[in-house]
Formats: structure tokens, C-alpha cells, sequence
């Protein structure tokens, strides 16, 4: 029996599962990608995914670390690779040891530091890119992009012997192109990401909208969440297909959370919001 009851939206050829709830915990997996964004406390349908890509340390989105790690070597499975900002590489070491001395196995693990900017090769032809965000010291935000080479306009009607003799040759036959498939921004503040276009262009955006009425919004100012007032905004500067809101609270009813977003949200944009925890709705 599994040990999470995951909410699964399911997004053209993709499944999208996960829990968020804010201060409880956070996980968001995307096996076709074979990535989980956050780890939560490790839910078994994870377990057999190989890229974790950790926003920040925050407990209730990191608390799971050790027993993925654990659990994937007690299966048999080779060791996790956990991406997660370079600040965090430290104490996240010293749980893995900790936590191998009170087992008493050795926990495997490959524990990669980044900082926005960075690329990690997820699949031959996938890359996670790394871009800051506003929330913790060091938390970062993650897209995964496909990366493909399309052949140039002036050798789109060359025969394949001529191709093969201009690659020969050296000669540039195509030009790089990145699709961007999802971007998870993890909790973050408002920030302008318009300004990064495989953010902007990503098919799908997985972002936090935490708190949704007026008196609320300074706990969003002070714990650096996003207000619904901040996320109308973001929403409106951007291009996604698909926007999977996480990370809602308990504070606010889901009943008035999709009341209040109809309300706020232009109906175009509204039609491609998809709640997470909205268990009255799978798409």
C-alpha cells in the first residue's frame, strides 16, 4: 500500500503527482522526466525516481532526504541524485551521516550543489536549469528543458549523402533548440520571471499561491510566499499552457481558494489553472 495518498493530475503525456500543503509538506514528481521537485517526507511512489531537485531546506520540503536515500538502497536501486542549492550541501551530509550511524548502513548518495545558472543533464536530450528565487538563503527554482537541433532553412532540401558530406565538411547543419517542459518555482516571493523566457515559455509552471485573503498578506510579506494579489500578477507576465498552483494553505478553505482565484484571475488565464490539492477536479 502506498505510504501517501498523492493528488495525480495528468497534463497531455505527462502525470504531475504530489502533495503541498503549506507547513505540512511538499512534493511534486514528474516520472516521465524522472524528476521530483522537493521531497517532502519521501511518499513511496517517489522512491523510484533518480533526480531530486531540492528548492530549499525548509523541513516540510526536505525532510524525506535521508530515507529516499535509505530506501532506493535497500531496494537494490543505485544511489539518488539530489540537486540542491551549494549552501545546503553541508548539513545535508551531516543527516546523511547521522542518520547512517543510527541505521547502522552506509546511505549512498549523489549530492550535487548548484547555483542559478547551473545545468544538470537529467536525460540525454533533458537538462534541469537552475534560476534563484526569493524565499530562503540560497533557494534556487528548477525548469526542465528539452534540448533538440533542428537543421537550418538553407539545408532543409539537401539529400542525406549531401548532409553527410557537409558534417565532413565541419560545416553547422543545424541550429540548438529548448523546449521547455515544466518549471517548478518551489516558495518564493513575487519575482519579475518574465525577464527568463524559458521560464516565461515553459508549457507548464508549477508555482506556489499560499495565501488568498486581504489580512493575510502580511504573513506572505514576512514568510516570503505568494500572496493571490502577487500570483495574478506573475500569471499575467507569463506564457505557460498550464499553471499547477501548490502550496495552498488550511487557513483558507479549497472551496473559497477557487472562488477567489475565479474572481481575481482573467477567464482566459483562469481556464489554465489547475489546483493541486483540489481533490473535486483532475484533469
Amino acid at each position: 500500500m502506498p505510504s501517501h495518498n498523492l493528488a495525480k493530475i495528468t497534463i497531455d503525456d505527462l502525470d504531475i503527482i504530489g502533495y503541498s500543503i503549506a507547513g505540512e509538506e511538499t512534493v511534486i514528481a514528474v516520472p516521465q522526466l524522472d524528476v521530483c521537485f522537493d521531497i517532502g517526507k519521501a511518499p513511496d511512489q517517489i522512491i523510484p525516481i533518480n533526480h531530486v531537485l531540492l528548492t530549499h531546506g525548509h523541513m516540510d520540503h526536505a525532510a524525506g532526504i535521508a530515507y529516499y536515500l535509505s530506501h532506493r538502497n535497500f531496494c537494490g536501486q543505485s544511489a539518488g541524485t539530489i540537486l540542491a542549492p551549494e549552501n545546503l550541501l553541508p548539513p545535508i551530509k551531516d543527516i546523511i551521516d547521522a542518520w547512517a550511524r543510527l541505521d547502522g548502513n552506509k546511505l549512498p548518495a549523489n549530492l550535487v550543489g548548484v547555483k542559478p545558472g547551473d545545468e544538470f543533464q537529467i536525460k540525454p536530450n533533458l537538462v534541469a536549469r537552475v534560476f534563484p528565487t526569493k524565499h530562503s538563503r540560497g533557494s534556487v527554482g528548477f525548469t526542465v528543458i528539452e534540448k533538440r537541433k533542428k537543421i537550418k532553412q538553407e539545408f532543409a532540401n539537401l539529400s542525406g549523402p549531401q548532409i553527410v558530406e557537409l558534417k565532413k565538411q565541419g560545416v553547422a547543419i543545424d541550429n540548438p533548440i529548448e523546449i521547455p517542459i515544466v518549471t517548478y518555482l518551489g516558495d518564493t516571493q513575487y519575482v519579475d520571471f518574465s525577464q527568463l523566457n524559458y521560464i516565461a515559455e515553459s508549457k507548464i509552471l508549477i508555482a506556489e499561491c499560499t495565501f488568498y485573503v486581504d489580512e493575510h498578506a502580511d504573513r506572505a510579506h514576512a514568510g516570503r510566499h505568494m500572496h493571490i494579489d502577487e500570483f495574478v500578477k506573475l500569471i499575467a507576465e507569463l506564457n505557460n499552457q498550464y499553471v499547477v498552483v501548490t502550496h495552498t494553505t488550511q487557513r483558507t478553505p479549497m472551496s473559497q481558494i477557487r472562488k477567489i482565484l475565479k474572481s481575481q484571475v482573467p477567464p482566459d488565464r483562469f481556464d489554465r489553472i489547475i489546483l493541486l490539492m483540489d481533490r473535486s477536479i483532475r484533469s
